[in-house]
This record gives C-alpha cells, sequence and structure tokens, in this order.
C-alpha cells in the first residue's frame, strides 16, 4: 500500500501517468499524458527561457501580431481540436496563465473571445471528471485567477460588452456614482438536464462611493464549482454557479443571487467567497439575506486581492431538518432544567452524602462533572445564536473555545472519577488528605482542558483553521482541529472502561478478610455503576457524533446524536443523582428533617 508506479504514455502522447497502490490494486492518481504541444503555441516558454522579461513581452508581441492577428485566432483550431484529457487541461491551464500576465494589453473583444472560447473548452460538463486526475491540485485555482485577471482588462466598446460560451460568460458595463444600481443576469446550461441562472447586483449606495466613471466585469461558471470539487480542493459541496467580479477598490459589497442546482428542503445553503490566495470556499466573505427551496441571495465582501468570486455551498454537514431543530432545542432545554435539579439535589444532601472520604470525592468529582456540561449546554445555545446572526468572527472564536474547554471538561472529570475508583481499590493503605485530591482533581480536570484548548487554538487559528465552515465549532475538514476534542474524549471513555472491569475483577476476588473495609468496598462499586453506566453513554453520544462527520448525510446519524447530546444532562441526573441509594436515603431524611422543623414552627 502506498507505492508509486509511473509508466510512460502511448507514442502519440508525451508525459506520464502516475499510479498508487490501494488495497493490492493500482489506482490511477495523475495523468500527465498530454497532445498538445504547448511550447509551440506562441513559443512562450521559449521565450521566457531566453530573453527578459520586458524583451521577451516586446518579442511575444511581434510574434501575435504577425502570426496570430492580434486574437490568438491561430491557437484555437488545435486546441479544441485536442482531447480535454487531464495533460492537456493542464497545459491549457498554464497557457491561460501565461497569456493572462504577459499578452491582456488591450484585451478587445476579439481577444476575449478567444480567450474565453480555450476556456470553455475545459469547462465543459462532459469532462469535470477528468480534472480528477490533473497533477497540480491548484490547477482549477489557477485557472479562475486567470480568467479572472484577463476579463478585468476588457476595454468596453459604447459602455458594454457581453461574450458567452456554453459553459463561461462574460459581461461588462461602465458604471459612474449617478447609475441607478447596476444588474449582471446570467441563465447558462450546467448540464444536459437544464440551466442555472445567477446575478450580480451593485447596490446604488455602492455606487456613489465612484469618484469617476469605471469599469464593472462579472464572469459566471456554471460547472466550476464541480470542478472544485472533483479536483478535492475544497470539501463543500457547491450548489449553484460560481460569479466572479471584476470591481473598482471602491466597491466593497454586492449582493449575488444564486439559482439553487440541487433544490432539497432539508439541505442548509451557504454564502462563501473564493479566497484565492489560500485556495478554499470561505464563509466570512458573505451573509446570507434569504434563503429559500430555489435560490439564496447573499451579501458578500468584494476584494480585488483574495475575493473575487462567490458561490453557495450545501455542506452534508448541515442538513436542516425540523425533527433535529425540535430534538436539539427540547432535549437542551431538558439537560439544562436536568443539570440544575442536579445541582439542587447535591447542595440539599451535600451534608448527608459527604461524610466519608470516598463519598466526598465521589460527589465532588459528579458535582463539577454536572456543573460543566450546565456551562457547556449554555454555551451551545449562545454559539448558535452568534452563528445565525452573522455577529463578530471573534465571537465565534470566543464561543467555539469555551464550549470545546468544557465539553473537554466533562470528560476530564469522569477520568477523574475513574481515577478515585482505582485508588480506592489499588492503595487500600495510601490515603491522601482532602486538600490534595481537590487540588489534584482540579488540575486533571480543568487543567488539562484548558492546555488542550489553548494549544487548539494557538495552532490552528493563524491558519483561519480553528473553526468549520457555517458553524461555531472545531474545524474537521481543512485542519482536523476537532480531533483535539475527539480523542481526548475516545480515550478517556477506553481508560474508564478498563476501570470498570478491574472493579469487576477486583470484587469478584475479594475475600472475607476484608469485611473492614467493606465500607469502602461498597462505595467504590456505587462509584463505579456510575461510570459504568454515564461511560458507554457519553461514548456512544460522541461516537455518533463523529459519525455524522464520517458519514455527513446520514440524517439518522444526525438525529441520534441530537438526541443523545441533548439528552446527556437527563442521563448524569438519572444515574448519578436518582438512581444512587445513598442520595435518595439523605433526600428522605431532609424531607423528613423539614417536616419536624415545619411542625416545631407550627
Amino acid at each position: 500500500n502506498g507505492a508509486i508506479c509511473i509508466q510512460p504514455c502511448s507514442p502519440s502522447f508525451h508525459g506520464e501517468t502516475s499510479f498508487v497502490c490501494e488495497d493490492r490494486k493500482w489506482q490511477m492518481f495523475a495523468d500527465a499524458c498530454a497532445s498538445l504541444d504547448v511550447q509551440s503555441l506562441f513559443q512562450v516558454r521559449h521565450c521566457i527561457q531566453f530573453l527578459p522579461l520586458p524583451s521577451c513581452v516586446f518579442y511575444k508581441q511581434d510574434i501575435l501580431l504577425s502570426n496570430c492577428q492580434a486574437d490568438f485566432s491561430c491557437i484555437i483550431p488545435e486546441i479544441l481540436s485536442s482531447p480535454a484529457i487531464p495533460g492537456n487541461i493542464a497545459d491549457i491551464v498554464e497557457l491561460l496563465k501565461k497569456i493572462s500576465l504577459l499578452l491582456s494589453e488591450n484585451v478587445n473583444r476579439g481577444k476575449m473571445q478567444s480567450y474565453i472560447r480555450i476556456a470553455n473548452h475545459i469547462l465543459n460538463s462532459s469532462i469535470v471528471s477528468n480534472w480528477a486526475f490533473v497533477r497540480d491540485r491548484n490547477a482549477v485555482s489557477i485557472l479562475l485567477d486567470s480568467v479572472n485577471l484577463f476579463a478585468g482588462k476588457i476595454l468596453l466598446r459604447n459602455g458594454s460588452e457581453s461574450i458567452q460560451e456554453p459553459f463561461i460568460s462574460t459581461k461588462g458595463y461602465s458604471i459612474h456614482k449617478n447609475t441607478s444600481g447596476k444588474r449582471f443576469d446570467f441563465s447558462m446550461e450546467f448540464n444536459n438536464t437544464g440551466n442555472i441562472s445567477g446575478h450580480v447586483i451593485i447596490p446604488e449606495e455602492e455606487l456613489l462611493k465612484l469618484p469617476k466613471t469605471s469599469k464593472a466585469v462579472s464572469i459566471a461558471f456554471p460547472t466550476l464549482g464541480a470542478i472544485i470539487e472533483t479536483s478535492r480542493l475544497d470539501t463543500g459541496f457547491v450548489n449553484g454557479m460560481v460569479l466572479s467580479v471584476s470591481l473598482p477598490e471602491e466597491l466593497q459589497h454586492i449582493l449575488l443571487t444564486f439559482e439553487k442546482v440541487d433544490k432539497m428542503e432539508n439541505v442548509k445553503a451557504q454564502c462563501v467567497g473564493w479566497h484565492s490566495r489560500e485556495r478554499r470556499w470561505d464563509s466570512k466573505a458573505c451573509a446570507m439575506k434569504s434563503d429559500n427551496i430555489s435560490s439564496v441571495v447573499c451579501i458578500c465582501r468584494h476584494h480585488h486581492r483574495t475575493f473575487k468570486s462567490f458561490s453557495i455551498l450545501m455542506s452534508p454537514a448541515m442538513l436542516r431538518n425540523a425533527a433535529l431543530d425540535y430534538i436539539t432545542r427540547v432535549g437542551l432545554g431538558l439537560s439544562i432544567f436536568s443539570l440544575i435539579l442536579c445541582l439542587i439535589i447535591e447542595a440539599v444532601v451535600w451534608h448527608y452524602v459527604t461524610k466519608t472520604e470516598i463519598t466526598y470525592m465521589r460527589h465532588f468529582c459528579l458535582v463539577n462533572i454536572a456543573l460543566s456540561l450546565l456551562i457547556a449546554d449554555v454555551l451551545f445555545i449562545l454559539a448558535a445564536i452568534v452563528h445565525h446572526t452573522a455577529l463578530n468572527y471573534q465571537l465565534c472564536v470566543a464561543a467555539t473555545f469555551f464550549l470545546h474547554f468544557f465539553y473537554l471538561a466533562l470528560f476530564f472529570w469522569m477520568f477523574t472519577l475513574g481515577l478515585l475508583i482505582l485508588y480506592g481499590l489499588l492503595f487500600v493503605f495510601f490515603k491522601i488528605t482532602r486538600s490534595v485530591f481537590i487540588a489534584t482533581a482540579y488540575s486533571i480536570g480543568y487543567g488539562c482542558p484548558l492546555v488542550i484548548s489553548i494549544l487548539t487554538v494557538a495552532i490552528t487559528e493563524p491558519k483561519n483553521g480553528y473553526l468549520r465552515s457555517g458553524a461555531c465549532w472545531l474545524n474537521w475538514y481543512e485542519t482536523k482541529a476537532l480531533l483535539a476534542f475527539v480523542v481526548p474524549a475516545l480515550s478517556i471513555i477506553v481508560v474508564n472502561v478498563v476501570v470498570v472491569v478491574v472493579v469487576v475483577v477486583k470484587t469478584g476476588r475479594s475475600a472475607v478478610g476484608e469485611g473492614c473495609k467493606s465500607q469502602d468496598l461498597r462505595n467504590m462499586i456505587r462509584i463505579s455503576k456510575n461510570v459504568a453506566l454515564l461511560t458507554p453513554l457519553l461514548g456512544l453520544t460522541w461516537g455518533f457524533g463523529l459519525a455524522t462527520i464520517v458519514e455527513s448525510r446520514s440524517l439518522a446519524f444526525h438525529i441520534t446524536f441530537a438526541l443523545l447530546n441533548a439528552f446527556q444532562g437527563f442521563f448524569i441526573l438519572l444515574f448519578g443523582t436518582l438512581l444512587d441509594r445513598k442520595t435518595r436515603e439523605a433526600l428522605r431524611m431532609n424531607c423528613l428533617s423539614s417536616k419536624r422543623k415545619c411542625s416545631l414552627a407550627k
């Protein structure tokens, strides 16, 4: 597994094909076989090799004027007659890049038409799958940047220009501050099943910022989203056309309307911009204005160096379902109520149930478990509010940090409870003071989560990889920051299961001579029952949480996780407090005591 095999192409092609061994089979992962000879087209590479850049530009312009009539028409037949195989796609992307960098002066209609025809050849919906084997995974991003750069320099005739091919369309208009808003409308073929539309609107209040008459250009790509997915450059599922804009720097905000390709009711759309430097979709570039079953309206921030292209994502991890929303709201409400009730009960019975060191330690851990989950549940609601109201990005980071911290604290206090069991069973003659236990428990229960949370945000946030797209929670697809929660949580679950097994083995071998320790042993068994019941439930909850990422289209996994996650507080109340015999006895004693006090008062 993992071995690489490289084979030469057939005699009519140049280049090579690369294979990787997976499950005892050779799988092709890159195909650089090409039939085009890009080096002879304009002699671009020859020029770059032997001439300094200024001379190179003039030299190419001479070739262009003499051989190509200033519109690239001489290379069109050869390119359009070539098969759009991965190797040719890579060469055409490189050619378009060089043209946009070196031959983008005086971009008239003829030049733009030729350029668009070349790009259209490799954007055809029938060859999208071929992009999977292009060696350079960034090729589609390079293509997008090249087209945006070249189209932005188009010269407008009579104040407007419009050039359209089946899979790419360019429109340009002259704009000034007295223009009453400007709108670009596109309706293009997506695949054999029909067309999709998109609209770019420059608001009137933005146009008022213009100091002079300027130019606005928009480019529509109906198939580029699918190509980005096929190239595995970004994991988001694009659900509309990609719309690019080239605007004056004074214009920063635009409205975009995207028709959805997949018009499913239970899937949430997300407005995004393509970050040209980091080569990924970024939700920080846009905010959603409206969303219905057929279309989405986005307000996006245009920046000439980073955000020039926009679209909508249909993330499988963001299934929108009424049942999910209802379960989450009701479950979290019940969970918060249960945890508050649990803490009230612990406060009422504290004097009765903490008479020995072991029981004190047990209830001390239980209170901190309930407190950690209560704060995490409240933060869960606040994080949802912060995300859905499109508030400050830093607030989302802060909410995620504390959510991560308190969810980890829940598990590390469970871990402390497991260590308490081992201490009571294995170190019978070694006693620790209450103050030492409290210091150690706080170090494990809150110290470890604090270190992990700080390291996670410090490592991933500088690269914009802390938050996942579309939610105030840890990133998974780009940086795997979620592992900073999953690995500790699942590790603690495994450790606690082992602890429960040790308890079963230890109590099974208990001798009659251990009668003097029978009270402590009974306490250990009671605590281990709590751990034995809570650990599988918490493990099952976050096991399904991981499953929603691995198999993110499964609504069943999402509903199961929502149920288990929302009712964790109820589980702690039930198995940690209500089903504990000593706690029930203490409650009865407190009730009887209260009745006596009440009678005396009367």
